[in-house]
């Protein structure tokens, strides 16, 4: 990409002009299936079935369809979307809530990401199975056991609050 103004020109990212990339432009929309609420300090809130306090990523269907998730990611690193990819058959209902635990715990029962969240401060991102983002955030440092989510569910702006997988 490259972008001028009257001052400078610019390519981004800083090899852009000697290195091609192909991108094909589709009519992504922000879907039903939204980052809802996260937990990225987790010390005395929610357990996961294993008995563990770890950080965790509610997903809500905002929508009236049920929606297969089938294929879908969750990254904590914008340069590698797919670090999870949700497995076969996991569909969510219309007015749902999904947790995925953000603890690199792969082997345990449930949806478990293999990275964890910084209580200092990093982005998610929810994709489609073609990379499309549909939903992301970036965040700042984070209190222990207060959750960041969005108020009303689905379509508010995040704020710190009390967690709701309680």
């Amino acid at each position: 990409i490259y972008a001028e103004n009257e001052d400078i020109g610019a390519f981004s990212p800083t090899n852009a002009e000697h290195e091609f990339y192909s991108f094909s432009a589709t009519n992504a929309v922000v879907g039903d299936i939204v980052i809802n609420e996260f937990l990225a300090s987790n010390d005395a809130i929610a357990i996961d079935q294993a008995g563990e306090y770890d950080d965790w990523i509610e997903l809500y269907n905002k929508g009236e369809e049920t929606i297969d998730l089938s294929g879908y990611h969750l990254s904590d690193d914008e340069t590698d979307l797919g670090i999870f990819t949700f497995p076969e058959g996991v569909e969510m209902d219309p007015n749902t809530y999904l947790i995925v635990w953000a603890d690199k715990d792969l082997d345990q029962q449930g949806l478990h990401a293999d990275f964890k969240l910084s209580a200092s401060g990093e982005s998610i991102f929810l994709t489609n199975s073609g990379f499309v983002i549909l939903d992301a955030i970036t965040f700042n440092e984070q209190t222990t056991d207060i959750s960041f989510g969005r108020s009303p569910n689905g379509t508010g702006t995040f704020q710190s609050m009390l967690p709701t997988i309680a």
